[in-house]
């Protein structure tokens, strides 16, 4: 599945051959205009400079949440050539620490709903040459459906102004190959309307994402209601038959349960790491090497943890689930969580942690620790209220006294 928007032309410009070409043929439009482009939250998406300048060498690109209000970031270093290994990023970062330049395109890493706005390529004299508008949207309280339960999607909403709807993406690869697994649907919120901004490109005509600055202030209120959409269900594949026959034997019994007294102690032919947490505390576990637009699947052991049961919002009490970026979530860890938890990955097993539960770890604290002063502090003003107490009960039986001598 391709998850980079891109204009229908932008394919044969991967080609570094043809990217001076393109540049020679395409002048730059005189009234700076915004190609809409909407992305899930936690993807990394790629903004290609589509013309400038023969002269210019090197671009620079800017970023404004709201065109023409606020602070312009400038994203580059001047050079044009500002590279980051995305494995060491994470989404916490602000986009200055989450952006690459390669080949005069931005590239920004684990996009949030925070990092849509405008942004621009020009050059350092702050000459913009193309411009796009984002649009980040947020599978938080993503509105999830499940085909088995036979649950629909959000309707669309239809007036005689404007129409808001679902764009789904491609079903994802089944999670799972040799026993039941699923597949996601991700569906984004558009909205189609005559009166969009003129300033604003689209794609296909009078429709935008919902987030766009496009959309006219009046509507943005009956948006605001609408959620980006998931949908489940099953599927089945068999597996790779890239395994000799006895080792893909001995992998199916082992994982799925099928056991033979030949087999019975193999484990999966999978890295496994070792990983301990203490009782009570939160743990997150991430899949190595996925991404949120993966197909990914968690198993305990040989019981398979499945979406109908397992993901975030289906049942809010529950203590450990899958949330909408593959990870699989403790809320606090308890001891019958121990055990080997298995990934798999666009429909291979890919790992395994091995989960310990040990004792909460031994904190030294010190009188200038923010937790040792509010102790102190709590413990001499209860002191000082127990005292001014005695003190008063003390007093009146004192009057008392001088009281009934009279």
């Amino acid at each position: 599945m391709l998850f980079l928007w891109a204009p229908a032309v932008y394919a044969s410009e991967f080609v570094i051959e043809e990217k001076e070409d393109i540049f020679k043929v395409q002048s730059c439009p005189a009234f700076l205009m915004f190609q809409n482009g909407a992305y899930l939250a936690d993807m990394t998406f790629e903004l290609p400079c589509l013309c400038k300048p023969e002269a210019v060498t090197s671009v620079v690109w800017y970023y404004q949440q709201k065109l023409g209000k606020g602070h312009t970031k400038v994203l580059s270093d001047f050079d044009g050539t500002k590279i980051l290994d995305a494995s060491q990023l994470r989404s916490g970062l602000s986009i200055q620490s989450r952006f690459s330049i390669l080949m005069f395109s931005l590239v920004v890493f684990n996009a949030q709903p925070r990092d849509s706005g405008h942004y621009m390529c020009g050059s350092v004299k702050g000459d913009y040459f193309y411009g796009y508008d984002v649009d980040v949207q947020s599978y938080k309280n993503a509105h999830v459906t499940f085909q088995e339960k036979k649950q629909t999607p959000q309707p669309d909403v239809e007036t005689k102004t404007y129409k808001i709807f679902t764009s789904y993406w491609d079903w994802t690869v089944c999670d799972r190959c040799g026993v039941r697994g699923e597949q996601r649907r991700i569906g984004l919120c558009y909205i189609r309307s005559p009166y969009l901004y003129f300033r604003y490109s689209k794609s296909v005509a009078d429709v935008v994402s919902c987030g766009s600055a496009a959309v006219p202030r009046r509507y943005r209120h009956v948006l605001k209601r609408r959620k980006a959409e998931i949908m489940v269900r099953s599927c089945f594949v068999p597996c790779s038959t890239r395994l000799p026959a006895a080792d893909g034997e001995k992998f199916i019994y082992n994982v799925f349960g099928f056991t033979n007294d030949k087999n019975k102690k193999q484990p999966p032919r999978v890295p496994v790491q070792t990983y301990i947490q203490a009782v009570s505390y939160p743990l997150t576990i991430a899949c190595p090497g996925a991404r949120p637009e993966h197909a990914v699947a968690w198993d305990k052991g040989q019981r398979q943890l499945y979406r109908k049961e397992y993901m975030v919002g289906v049942n809010h009490s529950m203590r450990m689930y899958i949330d909408q970026g593959n990870h699989l979530v403790f809320r606090a860890v308890q001891l019958n969580d121990i055990g080997t938890y298995y990934c798999w990955r666009q429909g291979e097993l890919v790992a395994g942690i091995r989960l310990r539960v040990g004792l909460p770890p031994r904190v030294h604290r010190n009188f200038t620790d923010d937790e040792s002063i509010f102790a102190m502090q709590t413990i001499l003003s209860s002191y000082l209220i127990l005292t001014l107490i005695f003190i008063f009960l003390k007093c009146m039986k004192c009057f008392n006294y001088y009281f009934d001598c009279f």
